[in-house]
């Protein structure tokens, strides 16, 4: 629910019958009371043992058909379950990596928010207030970011939900905070700190071209595993890093200051609350200092 902008500077307006459904659910006393159970692990673990089933495939069709997914960027196979069209693998034609080593890539699908981390450390996420230090909970390393920025990467069920390292570099450990399952769906944010309460896992990359960097993934409501895969501590940009299972997710990155500029179209957007689509591989700010 909001205003979306492409990267020619399209901007529409996205209203869907799931938007609809969280906004009841999340703006009423009645459905929050209703929501409790649904964002426990346990609900999400349930529900993910069904769309891990054979039982599930009977989803597929509408769901293709409803969300208009071209299924000729994908790899042809018979589908065993809804959770395994959904981390369905994409072809490598279908998504161009920019390697240019001054250009920060999207890891993902989705739809990209940047956000100034201020001197103390705090941002606002549609109003809602964070700091670095409650979304790492290190505050040894949350403070290195201050005057840095933040990428808040938005996927929805119909996005791509494989994503890759923004950059090569080397991995200097993962860690995995436990915690509930809302939806990463702006509606939520407004009532709940989703990004400080749901689970999320995040890695410290020293990447190649951007200095350190922070890439987290954040479940949602009814996404049952973030499956990163184990790279080893050395790594390449655009490899795979892991996948989500069903639902909207969020892929979070945070640069230090002088280390990225976001480019213009998305900063001037994220400035007006407006979402920008974006794609796996492409191209969404330079090194600072670079020119183009």
């Amino acid at each position: 629910m909001g205003r979306v902008a492409d990267r020619d500077g399209r901007i529409r307006e996205e209203v869907s019958a799931q938007d609809r459904v969280l906004a009841g659910l999340y703006g009423h006393a009645l459905g929050r009371i209703l929501l409790r159970p649904l964002v426990t692990p346990a609900v999400s673990k349930l529900g993910g043992r069904f769309l891990d089933s054979c039982l599930s495939r009977i989803f597929i069709g509408r769901f293709i058909r409803s969300h208009g997914i071209n299924m000729t960027e994908y790899r042809p196979k018979k589908y065993r379950s809804y959770n395994d069209f959904f981390t369905r693998r994409i072809l490598p034609e279908a998504r161009r990596v920019e390697r240019a080593p001054e250009v920060l890539v999207s890891p993902c699908d989705g739809r990209l928010s940047v956000y100034k981390i201020e001197d103390d450390s705090s941002f606002f996420i549609k109003h809602t207030p964070y700091t670095t230090e409650s979304l790492l909970r290190d505050p040894e390393l949350a403070s290195a970011y201050a005057g840095g920025y933040l990428w808040v990467f938005r996927l929805c069920v119909e996005n791509y939900h494989r994503y890759i390292y923004a950059d090569g570099g080397r991995v200097n450990g993962s860690v995995r905070l436990p915690g509930v399952l809302h939806t990463v769906n702006p509606v939520a944010n407004d009532r709940f700190p989703i990004y400080k309460e749901n689970t999320r896992e995040y890695c410290v990359l020293d990447s190649d071209n951007f200095g350190e960097m922070i890439q987290m993934e954040v479940g949602a409501l009814l996404v049952g595993k973030i499956e990163n895969h184990d790279r080893g501590s050395l790594v390449r940009r655009g490899w795979e890093k892991g996948k989500f299972a069903f639902g909207g997710s969020t892929i979070i990155l945070m640069t230090r200051p002088e280390a990225v500029t976001p480019d213009r179209d998305i900063l001037e957007n994220s400035g007006r609350g407006i979402e920008t689509l974006v794609r796996l591989g492409e191209g969404v700010g330079r090194r600072t200092g670079s020119t183009k």
